[in-house]
């Protein structure tokens, strides 16, 4: 019997899960699924035969190589700075590894040990990055056996809701670490133009007018999608004078983001007790410590927007000390 080990259980990988259960029952696998949480873990077995919940404390070097030295084959659903205590185990241990993660620097750099040890790690196996990767390659490869040259590649790629699904202004709904949603853009992005480099700050990134047409659908929004010019080795297009991967969200989403993003209320320095404090107190305190009290104007949009999320609200917050995007 094979042994699949599937380090987290959160939101994200709920679906990863329930696929994995219904796999191994197929194909007599035995699933593990480690997480600091065992209720948890529990809870996403869902008392399957197939799959064996377990607590661990992944910063415990031991715990993690005795779980990892009985799998065959390692799935890392932990925070992104996590995976390298994974790797390092998995590697030590000749065990593959998969994760959803961009590759990081970090991880570029055991590529020697890896092909060392011939075993196989593949990150950015997701959806974004990850099945966008995959069905671009199989587009770009077919059209090269077709003898094409490829002057423009443009990837849009998004967790959107499904229609039936769609019943808050923002349009969107939280299928991943929120904290991650809350700080997606900070760096900026970096893409190719008509043969020119395109550099967006954080504060140009949602703009609601660049738009895709969906057919049989609606119009989105796009915007640019960190580094994409790393891709275009990958991908094979240094031909291309056009290069640019995006996340789609709707036009209302970047309404209201591009507006938090002016607003200042993605900072992490400034930190607030929040005991005893209601989300409308905080909005106030914020626009002042930012010098912004005078200067905000809101568009009816934005305003429905900012309401529905809750900042004007007399709830209290009551969770400690909070950066701005804490609160968010």
């Amino acid at each position: 019997m094979k042994t699949i080990l599937l380090f987290g259980a959160g939101k994200s990988a709920t679906i990863l899960i329930d696929y994995l259960i219904q796999q191994s029952q197929v194909n007599d696998w035995r699933l593990v699924i480690a997480d600091e949480n065992l209720e948890l873990a529990r809870s996403k077995s869902g008392g399957s035969p197939f799959a064996l919940p377990v607590q661990i404390n992944v910063n415990d070097n031991e715990s993690r190589n005795a779980l990892i030295g009985k799998a065959d084959v390692v799935i890392s659903m932990l925070p992104p700075w996590l995976h390298l205590l994974v790797a390092e185990n998995c590697i030590s241990a000749g065990r593959h590894l998969l994760t959803a993660s961009y590759a990081d620097e970090q991880m570029k750099m055991l590529a020697p040990a890896i092909k060392q040890r011939g075993i196989l790690f593949l990150c950015e196996m997701g959806l974004d990055p990850g099945i966008d990767h995959m069905s671009a390659m199989h587009m770009i490869h077919r059209l090269k056996d077709q003898g094409a040259h490829i002057s423009s590649f443009v990837s849009h790629c998004g967790g959107l809701v499904a229609p039936e699904s769609d019943d808050n202004s923002w349009h969107y709904k939280i299928s991943w670490n929120p904290r991650n949603v809350v700080t997606a853009g900070k760096a900026g992005a970096v893409y190719k133009q008509d043969g020119q480099i395109q550099q967006l700050p954080y504060s140009k990134i949602f703009d609601p007018r660049r738009s895709v047409e969906i057919v049989q659908h609606e119009t989105f929004a796009w915007y640019p999608n960190r580094d994409s010019l790393l891709y275009i080795p990958l991908y094979g297009l240094e031909e291309c004078s056009t290069f640019v991967r995006t996340t789609l969200r709707h036009p209302d989403f970047c309404t209201g983001w591009k507006k938090i993003v002016e607003l200042q209320l993605t900072d992490e320095t400034k930190k607030y007790n929040t005991e005893g404090l209601r989300f409308c107190d905080f909005f106030t305190m914020h626009l002042k410590h930012w010098g912004l009290t005078d200067a905000v104007k809101l568009s009816g949009m934005e305003s429905s927007l900012l309401n529905d999320l809750g900042l004007f609200d007399e709830e209290k917050i009551d969770n400690g000390l909070c950066t701005d995007a804490n609160v968010l």
